[in-house]
């Protein structure tokens, strides 16, 4: 059961007997959410807004009107005419953009599983994220925000340690440079704030002390008082094995973390998760949704790296297939205020998800070879949640990037891994690039 940061005067009332859900995203993330919740007895209809995903058209049915962040009008009509109760959302450019907020305000007696735009700002703005992390005391990395070129460039060159440079906005977890000189730190800032490799989200650099330590993500539900903390996960971001290679939007993950133990959990829960729902409740920031904390494990203890404020991809396609629990009736809890109610249970057994990725990822990448094997895959017992897929008249195609996530369990980690590996080694496309060894030591 979830641990109640604060107590209320009254609990909301139960979901309704049978949900109609909207789903806001297409990749696998949203896929994997989309076929967890599509096995609860509690949701009647299933809504998308990118049936262009084969794997969420299968299960969804596409909303009647286009999905424009710039104009949700529509959107919002729509989840009015079709009685939606819930709405899920996955990615994190429409929470950053506000949709949450417009969706609460506009759509009576819709949960909104997602925090509004201030709250999203913990993955929006990592300069946000630094002063929330001050005024809560949560240990993490020393740093400093830039928003000139010349004042980080002569911030660096004053250092002896080494150091990390982020682009400060969303950046598809693509905008994070660990320098192995100077030189190169110098670049990463001319990369990110001169030549805006990364878009706006490149205004202001956060330049990080560089920690020394293992990786984990710790997930927790957050209902505005609430906290339940979730399955951990790990997630490999280097393209090749051995961790060779460019930073990546995430090559594969296991569940649990290997490194991450009890007293640890409890730990983060104790010295993160309760001081930064307090923080935001004194700010006034009403936090419903999941949040995603990025740890290093530091000889001195769990330090925070970043906070995402949405499942991670692919860590959630590591945790749905150990989800046992009712994920429609958990996260409407979550997204109504009654997450104290919920019921969460989880398979016991491991979990690994590789990634399927075009050659020239993370730069760019081939599109358009076909996909086989998606089947075979899945009768060796795989699930096989697609990214960026695309079906056409001759069948599936590869969109580029990251195409699919294939996820088994096993009895072990390393029968997790041998599994998924078995499967991904069934499924054939023109230029395909994959890891073998994620979730290989744990």
């Amino acid at each position: 059961m979830p641990d109640a940061a604060h107590s209320r005067p009254s609990a909301p009332p139960d979901p309704p007997g049978r949900l109609n859900v909207l789903l806001v995203g297409g990749g696998g993330r949203e896929h994997a959410l989309a076929w967890k919740l599509r096995q609860s007895p509690r949701v009647a209809d299933l809504f998308t807004t990118h049936p262009d995903n084969p794997g969420i058209a299968d299960l969804a049915q596409p909303i009647d009107c286009p999905f424009e962040l710039a104009n949700t009008f529509r959107l919002e009509r729509f989840c009015v005419r079709a009685g939606v109760n819930l709405v899920v959302i996955g990615p994190e450019a429409p929470l950053a953009s506000g949709l949450a907020d417009r969706l609460k305000a506009n759509v009576p007696g819709a949960a909104v599983l997602g925090p509004g735009a201030e709250g999203a700002r913990l993955e929006s703005s990592k300069s946000f994220a630094k002063k929330m992390m001050r005024a809560a005391a949560i240990p993490t990395a020393e740093g400093r925000v830039f928003t000139d070129p010349r004042d980080a460039k002569a911030f660096l060159q004053t250092r002896e340690h080494a150091y990390v440079v982020k682009a400060s906005g969303l950046a598809a977890g693509k905008g994070v440079v660990v320098p192995a000189s100077l030189k190169e730190a110098i670049d990463a800032v001319d990369r990110i704030m001169v030549k805006r490799e990364f878009g706006d989200a490149g205004a202001e650099v956060v330049i990080e002390e560089k920690l020394k330590g293992g990786e984990a993500s710790v997930f927790a539900l957050i209902d505005g008082s609430t906290i339940a903390v979730l399955e951990t996960a790990q997630d490999y971001k280097r393209l090749g094995d051995g961790d060779t290679g460019p930073n990546t939007g995430g090559m594969g993950a296991v569940s649990p973390a290997p490194a991450l133990d009890d007293a640890t959990l409890d730990r983060v829960q104790r010295e993160v998760l309760v001081p930064l729902v307090d923080t935001l409740r004194r700010e006034e920031i009403d936090f419903r949704g999941v949040l995603y904390v990025g740890l290093m494990l530091t000889p001195g203890g769990p330090k925070v790296l970043e906070f995402n404020t949405r499942f991670g991809d692919p860590e959630c396609q590591a945790l749905m297939p150990r989800l046992t629990g009712d994920l429609a009736e958990i996260l409407y809890r979550t997204a109504s205020g009654s997450l104290e109610r919920a019921e969460i249970a989880w398979d016991p057994r491991p979990s690994c998800c590789v990634v399927l990725a075009s050659r020239g990822y993370p730069g760019e990448s081939e599109k358009g070879a076909a996909i086989t094997g998606v089947d075979a895959a899945r009768r060796a017992g795989a699930e096989v949640f697609h990214a960026s897929a695309r079906r056409e008249a001759g069948g599936l195609v590869s969109g580029g990037g990251r195409v699919l996530s294939v996820v088994a369990l096993g009895d072990t980690p390393d029968d997790a891994r041998a599994a998924a590996n078995a499967a991904a080694d069934a499924i054939t496309f023109e230029g395909k690039t994959h890891r073998r060894d994620v979730g290989s030591g744990a």
